[in-house]
Formats: structure tokens, C-alpha cells, sequence
């Protein structure tokens, strides 16, 4: 075999390795599935499973939030889909929101899935048109999940109570 074809064979084989090895540190997949549909949305062709999906609409309309997330979760095995990612955080937002005080672990949560939508976004930016939510951007979710994170004078008023859940 001729020595420059297998030089080069090498060289690409050795460089297309450690572009893998760089990508899978970047990105830090925690699943194989994290993996494949990383892989898969690299090139364009990851999808969601639509029935799971809307399951868990059907779910979260219905109050339902942890069997939301659940069916999110099936839904959205890798974590790539950014409107997805946005209903797990709402879903956080609304099991957590309390008319005295929120509940600080769900409200984590709920900000770190809406920054994973806010990064998986075109540009950063999120918007999802649904008429049955008051928030309708990844950024005034991820605000309203940090107020509710954040204790002030303002946490002691009484008239609080009075506040709608959004």
C-alpha cells in the first residue's frame, strides 16, 4: 500500500478522534442517549417523540407536573429540544410557586432546565406561543424563577398573598 495514503488515513482518523474526544468534553453528556442525540442534532435530524410530548401537555394543563416532566423526559431523552426544555421549567415553576413562599429546590431546578432551553435556543432566545401560559419567553421564565429564588424586604408583605401565579 502506498505510504503517503495510509499517513493520511491515519492523520484523519487521529484528528476525527479527537474531535470526538473535544466535543463529548464540551458538551458532557450524562446518558448514552445524551450522546446519540447530541450526535444527532450535530447533524440535523434529532426529533422528539411527538405522542410523549403531548402527553405531557396534556398532563401539565392538567396540574400534573411530575408526570409532565416525566412524559417530557421520554419525549426529550437527550435534552436538545429547547421548547421541551422550557415546559420542564415551567412545570418546576408552577409545582413550586406558593402563595407564601416558593419552594427554593424546585425553583432551582426549574432555572437550570430554562437555562438549557436559553442555550439550546436559536440566538439564545425562546419564545413559545401557547395561550394557556403568562410567560411566554425563556427569559421572563428564567427571571421569575430567580425572583423567586432571591429573599428580600419584599418577601414580608403581606399583601403577597394576593399575587398571581403566572
Amino acid at each position: 500500500m502506498n505510504e503517503p495514503l495510509v499517513r493520511g488515513a491515519g492523520l484523519t482518523a487521529t484528528i476525527a478522534y479527537a474531535a470526538a474526544i473535544a466535543w463529548l468534553y464540551t458538551t458532557q453528556p450524562q446518558t448514552v442517549a445524551q450522546v446519540t442525540g447530541g450526535l444527532t442534532a450535530a447533524i440535523g435530524t434529532y426529533r422528539i417523540d411527538q405522542p410523549s410530548f403531548d402527553d405531557g401537555l396534556r398532563f401539565f394543563r392538567a396540574g400534573q407536573y411530575p408526570e409532565a416532566r416525566a412524559a417530557f423526559a421520554r419525549a426529550d431523552t437527550a435534552e436538545r429540544d429547547a421548547r421541551t426544555q422550557f415546559y420542564v421549567a415551567y412545570s418546576f415553576y408552577r409545582e413550586g410557586w406558593g402563595r407564601l413562599y416558593s419552594d427554593d429546590a424546585l425553583f432551582g431546578k426549574g432555572l437550570a432546565a430554562a437555562d438549557k432551553a436559553i442555550a439550546l435556543a436559536p440566538g439564545g432566545r425562546l419564545v413559545v406561543e401557547d395561550a394557556d401560559l403568562q410567560m411566554h419567553s425563556a427569559d421572563e421564565l428564567r427571571a421569575e424563577l430567580q425572583r423567586g429564588l432571591t429573599r428580600d424586604a419584599s418577601d414580608f408583605n403581606p399583601l403577597r398573598v394576593f399575587r398571581p401565579r403566572k
